[in-house]
């Protein structure tokens, strides 16, 4: 059955990406900006609806008082990494558009990364590290003051359930910059959809949303080690199983 379940749910997305995309190519042509973005959410919020319904994944969040309320306040969104799962939930939770810090190679993926090459995204060359992170600051300081909050996954890729991956300094480096607040986020997606797995298995999916962490006169090595502790330490409150060695 839980075979048969992840079956049908990559089915779904499969299905519903290409007309997605397809639409999202034809309507930047007239619309861009949060108008494109809030079109581009509705798709995630089927491939998550669709984990909802067909794999019986949950998700529960905790700490909505710590976003930032204003329509122009900045944050910079620092989240555990754990599965695909994340990638697509984030979106459907803030009350912000999100722009995403990836790799470049992604908008070659079809329909999905032609439509987020439509978006108002920060797409890198990791080849080319300082002009990458020169990018990242110019962009990312135009996106914050459009409301447009920056989203990144410190340790850079999915990190199995109960380990701990390298926690780099991109995104403190660009609070300093811009002088953003910090807001880390715990998920414990991996207890129902683990790294690159293609079973996935029925549960709850904590989301623990940080209090956020004042950028302006820190070091950007001292402020990731703040997110690296909170996250981590959070991740042990809210998945003790996956720690218990």
């Amino acid at each position: 059955m839980v075979f048969l379940r992840s079956l049908l749910h990559m089915l779904w997305m499969l299905v519903t990406v290409v007309p997605w995309g397809i639409i999202m190519l034809v309507a930047s042509a007239r619309i861009r900006g949060k108008r494109l973005w809030w079109m581009a959410v509705r798709w995630l919020g089927w491939a998550v609806g669709g984990a909802r319904l067909i794999l019986g994944i949950r998700t529960r969040v905790i700490g909505w008082e710590n976003l930032p309320q204003g329509e122009h306040d900045p944050a910079i969104l620092l989240v555990k990494h754990q599965s695909t799962l994340e990638t697509f939930l984030m979106p459907t939770l803030m009350p912000h558009p999100l722009a995403y810090v990836f790799k470049k190679e992604l908008l070659l993926v079809p329909f999905f990364g032609w439509a987020m090459g439509r978006l108002d995204m920060i797409h890198i060359d990791r080849s080319q590290r300082a002009s990458a992170f020169n990018k990242v600051v110019v962009q990312g300081k135009a996106l914050l003051a459009q409301g447009i909050w920056i989203i990144m996954f410190p340790e850079g890729t999915r990190i199995p359930r109960g380990q701990k991956g390298v926690y780099k300094t991109g995104g403190t480096r660009l609070a300093v910059e811009t002088g953003a607040p910090v807001i880390p986020v715990a998920v414990t997606s991996a207890r129902c959809w683990p790294r690159k797995a293609f079973i996935k298995r029925p549960g709850v999916v904590d989301v623990s949303i940080g209090k956020p962490i004042p950028s302006v006169g820190r070091e950007p090595e001292e402020l990731m080690r703040e997110v690296e502790q909170w996250i981590e330490s959070e991740m042990r409150r809210l998945d003790p199983e996956a720690y218990a060695d």
